[in-house]
């Protein structure tokens, strides 16, 4: 096992692209066998109905292999993926974190995040999102079939879709100054790490006298990527 920590964001696992699923197991049982712990930021999954689906049960396994051999998975919900919950942690052996969540390793401090609370001037998904976490929402969903879930799941996808064709990219990325506000609140972290606007960079940020990393994630709607710590830094691997 190599001395290692990996993170990776916006798998976007869906039925209709069993290529990303394909090149994601194998991501697991070749790459994040060899760490000592897997964070996934956020949408793994294109949508998520609710533990109670029949869906996804490779990557279930697959996940599950993993913690069998004590390596540490680490989950955050995402955008689409929300309602994972307690069971799907019982089944993988994975733990759910906070959004955002502050980590400590090799001795730098880590600020983890899906990374769509940034994008504040995108004022329409925001009051979408607040509308759709809360619990009444969620209870109310929760109840419904799995057919009713799943079509209100295509309604959503297919409406996310056609939004982003009306917005501009400025809108649609992170809020420099929330950026600066989230990381002054963690207390100037080294790195900060998320995903969310499938716009893999390294950002440097001056700070009030301090300095640190804000690096994007991509996504695996075409071509995974991943990024790797450990004691001697930190790196951007394609699959």
């Amino acid at each position: 096992m190599l001395n290692q920590t990996i993170f990776v964001s916006d798998i976007h696992l869906c039925e209709s692209r069993p290529s990303i699923t394909d090149a994601f197991i194998r991501f697991l049982d070749e790459t994040a066998s060899q760490s000592e712990a897997l964070y996934i930021l956020g949408d793994l999954f294109e949508y998520w109905i609710g533990d109670d689906c029949n869906q996804h049960e490779n990557i279930i396994e697959a996940i599950k292999q993993l913690t069998n051999r004590q390596i540490r998975v680490f989950l955050m919900h995402g955008n689409r993926d929300f309602l994972i919950g307690p069971f799907f942690e019982k089944r993988t052996g994975a733990l759910l974190l906070d959004d955002p969540t502050l980590i400590e390793i090799y001795g730098k401090k880590i600020l983890l995040s899906h990374g769509d609370s940034l994008c504040i001037d995108d004022i329409e998904y925001q009051i979408f999102k607040d509308k759709i976490r809360h619990k009444s929402w969620k209870k109310v969903f929760l109840k419904k079939s799995l057919n009713e879930r799943i079509s209100i799941a295509n309604e959503f996808r297919k409406e996310s879709e056609l939004n982003k064709k009306n917005k501009s990219d400025e809108i649609m990325d992170v809020n420099s100054d929330e950026v600066n506000r989230t990381i002054i609140r963690f207390n100037y972290p080294d790195f900060f790490i998320h995903g969310h606007t499938h716009r893999p960079n390294n950002h440097l940020i001056h700070l009030n006298g301090h300095s640190m990393q804000r690096i994007v994630l991509g996504d695996w709607y075409e071509q995974g990527s991943y990024l790797t710590i450990d004691a001697s830094g930190i790196k951007t691997h394609k699959i």
